[in-house]
């Protein structure tokens, strides 16, 4: 890419912390989108510009100078509040527009006051984006906390190339419609350039959105995987660009002698076992509730299972003072305690629950180590774990079931094993047939996931969006 790149993001890709003698350290942040943006951003010496996501006393500016002389480009920091925090990313990003986006309604909360300190928190990302930016740059906001970032900057009369990619999913016309602030968030995306989604469902969403509820809006053309529309002052695209993972870095990472060593000694506590595995944040969204009573539907359903397979979820904690998620937390404790309650012996417990995070190698050697993973969400915009197990399953005896409602499905529900998550006689069915799955199939289906997987990779995906600026 010729032009320097902004990234706009709600946090830096950093974590500032301190260590066991009081010394504040500055390290590189991990996650898909680190990863994806990291080469192109050092290629042309660009600006990452977000919330440090630390507490005022310690010293952001050398912190950051650190950072930039080790790391090749720069950072940018727009200081948040605890009020901004509390309001514009507890409150309407997490409270309003993360469940009416995943077609949760029953969770959203509409609060004028909450969507005022989003407009002010993203009009303070636009000017501090706007005081870093050339006349040539190309500037690309991403996810739900700041659509309104790149009105502000047209605003304050940027006329680089915007892009704006929404990580999550966009909800169908009739769902959008009950946000009370429709009007103003749609209106923010028109100052795009491009705008793009996980995948054609979500595309296609938007558009109808756009149609509906915003006057004058035309499509110019129609293409496989992009629309071009007008407002009769410009014209901009949207399209969909599904994320992916890095896979050679997951797979070749997978195979060292630490996570073989890790992915052993785990094994060996579920001996002569089969191992189902879910890993997921704390969410309402992820289908957890769901899949335990699926699990237990099956240990009913298919007494051959008893003592054969243990589903060893891992959930990692998150929002832990918002009331949904202490509320799933207890809900997840007691089902755990039911199920194992009802099912347990002397040697098998059947559900392996913790709630917890993992470190890198352990992430890794659990990936490995399950002959079937259960990915189940209610409703997500891409969902990386998916492609994560595949990567890790370098020995090409794992087994995929993937959620119809996940983003993934649209690349992967071919060779894995489909659901409807909220059936759980047909999950309970899903779960016994990967179970009795033969090798020969495992390894034809694991093989061609991570083909796909391999092709369609995060860089790939950064290429791809890049390219359609124009």
């Amino acid at each position: 890419m010729k032009r320097r790149m902004v990234v706009v993001s709600n946090r830096l890709p950093v974590v500032i912390n301190q260590d066991s003698q009081g010394e504040w350290q500055i390290q590189p942040g991990a996650g898909g989108l680190v990863t994806a943006m990291t080469p192109v951003i050092k290629a042309n010496h660009g600006v990452w510009v977000g919330w440090p996501g630390c507490e005022d006393s310690a010293p952001i500016c050398s912190l950051l100078e650190q950072f930039v002389e080790k790391e090749g480009y720069s950072l940018a920091e727009v200081p948040l509040s605890e009020e901004d925090i509390d309001k514009y990313y507890h409150g309407f990003s997490n409270e309003t527009l993360w469940p009416l986006f995943h077609d949760m309604l029953g969770n959203c909360r509409f609060n004028r006051d909450h969507f005022e300190s989003y407009k002010t928190v993203n009009q303070k990302f636009a000017e501090r984006t706007a005081k870093v930016c050339l006349p040539d740059d190309f500037v690309w906001i991403q996810d739900y906390q700041l659509i309104m970032t790149g009105r502000y900057l047209r605003q304050l009369g940027l006329t680089q190339r915007l892009a704006f990619f929404l990580h999550i999913p966009f909800p169908e016309a009739d769902l959008f419609r009950r946000l009370p602030w429709k009007d103003e968030i749609l209106q923010s995306f028109l100052a795009y350039d491009l705008i793009g989604f996980q995948t054609s469902r979500d595309h296609r969403n938007f558009v109808r959105c756009l149609m509906s509820f915003v006057p004058g809006i035309k499509v110019v053309n129609r293409h496989r995987t992009h629309t071009i529309l007008s407002n009769g002052e410009r014209s901009f695209r949207v399209g969909h660009y599904p994320i992916s993972i890095d896979f050679e870095d997951f797979s070749s990472r997978a195979m060292t002698e630490e996570v073989d060593d890790a992915a052993w000694y785990l094994h060996e506590h579920f001996e002569k076992r089969q191992i189902l595995l879910g890993i997921d944040r704390l969410d309402y969204t992820k289908g957890i509730p769901e899949r335990f009573l699926a699990f237990e539907r099956a240990l009913d359903k298919y007494p051959e299972l008893k003592g054969k397979i243990s589903l060893l979820q891992i959930v990692v904690p998150s929002r832990t003072m918002v009331p949904d998620y202490i509320d799933l937390k207890s809900q997840l404790e007691q089902l755990a305690g039911h199920i194992n309650g009802r099912f347990s012996v002397d040697s098998w417990v059947p559900l392996r629950y913790h709630y917890r995070s993992l470190d890198p190698i352990q992430l890794l050697a659990h990936y490995r180590t399950a002959e079937i993973a259960l990915v189940t969400p209610l409703r997500d915009g891409m969902n990386l774990v998916a492609k994560e197990y595949c990567a890790c399953s370098v020995d090409n005896i794992g087994v995929l079931i993937l959620s119809e409602f996940a983003g993934a499905i649209d690349q992967l529900g071919k060779d894995a094993l489909r659901v409807n998550p909220y059936d759980v006689e047909a999950t309970a069915d899903t779960i016994y047939r990967a179970f009795c799955m033969p090798e020969a199939e495992r390894r034809k289906r694991m093989t061609n996931l991570r083909a796909q997987i391999k092709r369609f990779d995060v860089h790939r995906w950064t290429k791809s969006f890049i390219s359609s600026v124009g």
